[in-house]
């Protein structure tokens, strides 16, 4: 590592303003050498992340990466360790809110529990919307409630377990069977302004 090693700043010197969560998020990022290479984040927040990365740049190079469940994010390398690198995140407030629900949603998957307890469930003033599978078919469907992260929807088709749909615009997985319907889970967590957008307003 030689002189990279030297900028390594302890832990104790980084003035962190958002709570960080362990997380095992796989992607792949960008250096200012416009070379891709895979990674995986070990822990995350809003306003950072540390990944383990093959190549390690120089403090304070620009790093893109895309995320898996989580998207792109920009921001600059603030310290260098072996096997790796911590960012600083550049985002906007609403993008940083944004992460917060996502960093809850995958911190809650890991501990196993389950869709419907990870956000509050709300029903949309506007409840009907429509259901596609990969090959193409669309079936009209009624949500009976809905959260962040998921909804359940009555429809006169109950795919499979694991099967990956979109409701309205929003994709996602099957993750549980009810009568007269199922329940989803959305691949990714999301806001209320997006499902406003989509549903209307949500009580």
């Amino acid at each position: 590592m030689g002189a990279k090693a030297a900028a390594i700043r302890p832990l104790s010197e980084e003035k962190r303003r958002f709570q960080r969560v362990r997380v095992n998020i796989l992607g792949r990022y960008m250096l200012p050498n416009k070379r891709e290479y895979p990674c995986q984040v070990v822990d995350m927040s809003p306003g950072g992340a540390r990944l383990v990365a093959p190549e390690v740049g120089e403090v304070h190079d620009r790093v893109i990466a895309y995320l898996d469940h989580i998207g792109r994010v920009e921001g600059q390398i603030a310290r260098v360790f072996d096997g790796g690198f911590a960012i600083s995140i550049n985002a906007t407030a609403h993008k940083r809110d944004k992460l917060a629900n996502q960093l809850t949603w995958l911190a809650n998957r890991d501990l196993g529990l389950p869709e419907d307890r990870r956000h509050t469930r709300l029903v949309p003033r506007n409840p009907y919307s429509e259901i596609a599978l990969r090959d193409g078919r669309k079936y009209r469907c009624k949500v009976l409630d809905m959260s962040l992260s998921g909804a359940a929807v009555a429809c006169e088709i109950c795919p499979a377990l694991g099967t990956p749909v979109r409701m309205g615009s929003t994709e996602g997985v099957v993750v549980r069977q009810i009568e007269g319907g199922f329940a989803i889970e959305f691949s990714t967590v999301q806001s209320m302004e997006t499902l406003t957008r989509q549903f209307g307003q949500i009580q």
